[in-house]
Parts: structure tokens; sequence; C-alpha cells
């Protein structure tokens, strides 16, 4: 129904082969974009530069989000290959695990600036640099969760954070949206990726949503990354400001 040939796209986030960030670049370049993939550090290169260079990644570069040089070199670098760009995915999120596995009451004032600064704070900086790059147009995605609107037991202070990720997605909708530039968060339900192993009881959380969504399935990487190949196209020009649930039903249940 749609090609993304011709366009291009950055990609944020990939740490392994069961990272969202990296289905939603393999959606990508299946439909024909072109891509920009980075790795946080030294340490995490080895393990995503061969799945960059397998998706014939024409950029591929470190980005440590707090890093302001890192980021303006990846655009620089973005702006002197293709000279614009027509997606931004962002999904990174972070939070120290003592605060993460505390009561959100109990939460460093520290630890919740530097969760607020990586995880929502990060796509706003991002989509400051895209913008000039999109002038006709383009998307820009980020990653939320559920237990932003309710309370999903051991999420904890995350659950603020993506509740000021989604808010962050609707006033930069609104912002950009005469631009032709829309914004999105993409919601899948639990998965098993190594940022959300980081949660308490995780699988067993997995298994209660796996139980309660109408399809008694968990969304997939590949699910999450066909929903973000879609409105990064044109047909998809006209949709913004939102938080796509691709998660089997499971929010939808009470």
């Amino acid at each position: 129904m749609f090609s993304l040939k011709g366009t291009t796209a950055l990609v944020v986030g990939i740490a392994n082969e069961q990272s969202i960030a990296y289905g939603c670049a393999q959606a990508l370049r299946a439909q024909g974009a072109d891509l920009a993939i980075t790795y946080l550090n030294d340490k995490a290169e080895p393990h995503v530069r061969p799945l960059a260079e397998a998706l014939g990644a024409e950029i591929i570069m470190p980005l440590e989000v707090r890093d302001a040089a890192q980021m303006d070199a990846l655009f620089a670098e973005v702006a002197a290959r293709w000279g614009k760009l027509d997606t931004l995915v962002h999904s990174i999120a972070f939070c120290p695990k003592d605060d993460l596995h505390g009561r959100v009451i109990d939460c460093s004032a520290e630890g919740f600036t530097l969760a607020m600064d990586v995880s929502v704070h990060s796509f706003l900086r991002m989509i400051r640099r895209a913008e000039p790059l999109m002038s006709e147009g383009g998307a820009c995605m980020t990653v939320t969760f559920y237990g932003s609107e309710k309370v999903v037991e051991h999420y904890n202070v995350m659950g603020p954070v993506k509740a000021a990720l989604e808010s962050v997605t609707r006033y930069a909708a609104a912002e950009l949206g005469a631009k032709g530039i829309s914004v999105h968060a993409l919601s899948p339900g639990p998965l098993k990726t190594r940022a959300a192993s980081g949660i308490a009881e995780f699988d067993a959380l997995l298994d209660a949503a796996a139980a309660r969504a109408p399809t008694h399935a968990l969304a997939t990487i590949d699910d999450v990354g066909a929903y973000c190949a879609f409105l990064a196209s044109r047909e998809a020009r006209n949709v913004t400001g939102g938080v796509h649930a691709i998660d089997g039903g499971y929010s939808i249940i009470g």
C-alpha cells in the first residue's frame, strides 16, 4: 500500500536484536527507507554495529543523548549526507536502579531529573535538531507504555516519566503540525527487551499481560515496527499527536 523508498530515517535506541528500535529499523528498511542508526557507547557498539550493517545503514554513529556534541555531530552528518530527514525514531529510557525499584514518593531528585532528561527531554532535543531537516514534512516517534496512565505494579517512577513523554508528544504535534511534521508515541504492551528486564517481577507482568489481552498474545517488535513504518509514510500524514496502543487490546481491559 505504501513505500518509503527515497526517504531517510534516524533510529535511536537499538541495544540488540530484541530492541523495539530494531523492530522499527527493520520495518522502515523493508519499506525502502535509508537508515541512520546509533549506538550508546564503545561497549554497545559490537552489539549494534553488525545489526546496522546487516540493514545497510548508511550512517552508524555513537550517541549518548546527554552529550550535546555527539548529538550535534550526528545531525550534522545526517544533513551532510542526505540534506534532509524524513523519520526520527526515539526509543530510549533510563532511570537509576535504586530509584526505579523504590516507591515513587521516595525517588531522589537526582534520579527523577536524570530519568526525565534521558527519557523525555532528549526527545525534544532530537526533534529540535530534526525540524530544519524536515522542510517537506516528516514524522517523529517515541515509545511509551500503559503505565503512564494506570498504575502498573513495579513500573514505579517510569509511569510519571512516560506520562510526561506522552504530553510532550501532544504539544510537539500541535506546534509542528503546520509544517507537516507529525509526532507520535508508540505504546506496545509489555515486551521482553533488555530495558524492560530492569523492572522487578517483569516475567510475571508478561504472563499477566498475555492472559489479559483480548488476543491473548503479547505484541512483538515486528508489530511495533509495522506500525512505525506506516506512520512514517505519506499515507499517514494527517495522523499526529496520538498515543498508539499496539498491545493486543491489553490497554482496553479494565
